[in-house]
């Protein structure tokens, strides 16, 4: 029988998809979605002034292979290949700092597969920057910047939202994109499971006077892993995790103590180094929602999942959730399915839940494995990687698991 109620419902909704978040998921999966043949709202707690600002402040990402595919297909790596520094190669090794690496060691090289590199370094401020130009252009998206959800709603046909300034966005399903702290979580009683690895990550770049040649490092310490992860130029990007008293000690040095502390761990191989940017710290630990999605309402990135950065996916595991979801939305739509109905919404947790919970168990594992000085653990772990090292069809697999190449993967990521 015809509702009346729910005529008016369906005549006063405003969009098909409300996103919030405006970090790099959340845009993301506003423009896979208008491309979709979605109308998205998009909801940034941040001024676009803010996102945008255009100074290299240190921060970086390594994106997959996987996850490039992806911002080829909705268009925005071509704002951003001539930034973007190719990794060729990963090498791993375990060691302490000012003693040089241990001789065991794993040795990654893109030639060893045909798809090319294995991913790209991309500096925060280019991509970003593509982001909001690529938003800006797309009439199906509603940018709403600089505005905060303070309640949600919803019922059988649709999802509502109030702003900090009393308006309401009324859409047919909610994208929490907001962060290990997700509002959009909590308000819909999803609940966290995690906890703390009693480290902190300090992340900077740094300038040095030989070429990388596109080579990424992970240095395993007892304290926790250093990154060094090449940069457009001679520069680097370090990732640092250590003990969260050292870091404390780390952040509150000024720039000349800070690489003196830092030379014994990066060692000579690139020659004398310089500070580039900013440093910030974050602290490291595991955090997963006990549910991605709700009653009209699906999480992504880091709302659903954030995971130590030992093996730099975070952002990648983030991507592969636009993209399924992405999919799942166009499918339901297809058949003629309501997109927010509870089937469609359990269509992408099923597809997504398990290779989150793999990625976080194997993160957590390796982390708990390196981050010490046991010298049983060294040796079984010194032993691993050279029986990794030596084995071409182990090796491949490392390499196509670091360009997420692996699983079940989206259309818009093969």
């Amino acid at each position: 029988m015809d509702n009346p109620a729910q005529r008016r419902i369906l005549r006063d909704m405003k969009t098909d998809l409300i996103i919030v978040g405006g970090g790099l998921n959340g845009p993301a999966l506003a423009l896979a979605a208008a491309q979709a043949g979605f109308t998205v709202t998009l909801i940034d707690k941040l001024t676009v002034d803010r996102r945008k600002k255009p100074g290299f402040d240190g921060r970086s990402y390594a994106l997959a292979l996987a996850s490039m595919r992806l911002l080829r297909g909705i268009g925005i790596w071509d704002m951003l290949a001539e930034q973007a520094q190719p990794m060729l190669e990963i090498k791993v090794s375990d060691g302490r700092a000012g003693e040089g690496a241990s001789p065991w060691m794993m040795h990654f090289d893109h030639a060893e597969i045909e798809e090319g590199p294995m991913g790209y370094m991309v500096e925060d401020r280019h991509l970003r920057r593509a982001f909001l130009d690529a938003i800006a252009a797309e009439k199906k998206i509603t940018h709403l910047a600089g505005q905060a959800v303070t309640a949600q709603t919803c019922d059988a046909a649709s999802v509502t939202v109030t702003l900090d300034n009393d308006k309401k966005i009324v859409g047919r399903v909610l994208i929490g994109s907001d962060g290990r702290q997700s509002g959009t979580a909590s308000r819909a009683g999803i609940k966290r499971t995690g906890w703390g690895y009693g480290q902190t990550a300090v992340v900077c770049a740094v300038a040095h006077e030989q070429p990388h040649g596109g080579i990424a490092h992970q240095f395993f310490m007892p304290g926790g892993p250093l990154a060094i992860l090449p940069l457009t130029g001679n520069r680097s990007s370090l990732v640092w995790s250590e003990t969260e008293d050292r870091a404390a000690t780390l952040a509150a040095m000024n720039d000349t103590d800070f690489l003196t502390a830092l030379r014994p761990a990066f060692g000579d191989f690139l020659g004398e180094i310089s500070l580039t940017g900013a440093r910030f710290t974050y602290p490291l630990g595991l955090s997963l929602a006990q549910r991605f999605v709700a009653d009209r309402v699906a999480l992504i990135g880091d709302a659903a999942h954030g995971v130590h950065p030992i093996a730099g996916q975070g952002l990648n595991a983030g991507l592969r959730d636009v993209a399924a979801l992405t999919e799942v939305l166009y499918e339901a739509r297809s058949r003629g399915e309501d997109i927010g109905s509870a089937q469609a919404l359990a269509r992408y947790e099923q597809w997504r839940r398990f290779d989150t919970t793999t990625l976080a168990v194997a993160t957590d594992t390796f982390n708990r494995l390196f981050s010490n000085d046991n010298p049983f653990l060294r040796a079984a772990r010194d032993i691993g990687m050279g029986i990794v090292n030596a084995a071409p069809s182990l090796r491949r697999g490392f390499i196509r698991e670091a360009a997420g190449l692996t699983g079940d993967l989206p259309t818009l990521m093969q």
